[in-house]
């Protein structure tokens, strides 16, 4: 299952690789990220930095734990994770951050597929809403942060 979006949002694009690469955060202004652990972080050159991160999520009566490796590249703006170890089959996000007028666009696009033929049935009827509602999580976030 994949899905893309792009929003404007009247921050700098540093500002928002800044928010969405300190992923140790997301516990505290995504509902569902119950703990993530960050752990391996290493550079991978100028400007770049790997780090692998375990997440707890729950939505509902399913919860999961699933680990990923995270590319933070501060010079293309861009964040990369993918799927190490959990209960998909894959899992792949990317995150863009570009100069636009008046701030700047938010690129995500998430492409995932559960082992579980029942998960998968479960979140693809509310895939499009669960990512607006991500998205929506990183806007509050920009605010509050970032006025």
């Amino acid at each position: 299952m994949r899905h893309t979006l792009t929003r404007r949002l009247p921050y700098r694009p540093e500002q928002l690789f800044e928010l969405v690469g300190a992923v140790e955060l997301y516990p505290e202004f995504v509902p569902w990220v119950s703990d993530m652990r960050v752990f391996n972080r290493r550079s991978a050159g100028e400007g770049v930095m790997l780090l692998d991160a375990k997440a707890q999520v729950g939505f509902a009566i399913i919860h999961e734990s699933f680990s990923t490796r995270v590319r933070l590249d501060a010079p293309g703006l861009a964040i990369n994770a993918d799927l190490l170890s959990g209960p998909f089959r894959r899992l792949e996000t990317r995150w863009r951050f570009m100069d636009a007028e008046g701030g700047a666009d938010l690129s995500f696009m998430i492409d995932f597929e559960f082992r579980s033929r029942l998960l998968h049935t479960l979140l693809a009827a509310n895939f499009e809403r669960a990512v607006a509602r991500l998205i929506g999580c990183f806007e509050r976030r920009a605010e509050a942060l970032y006025g």
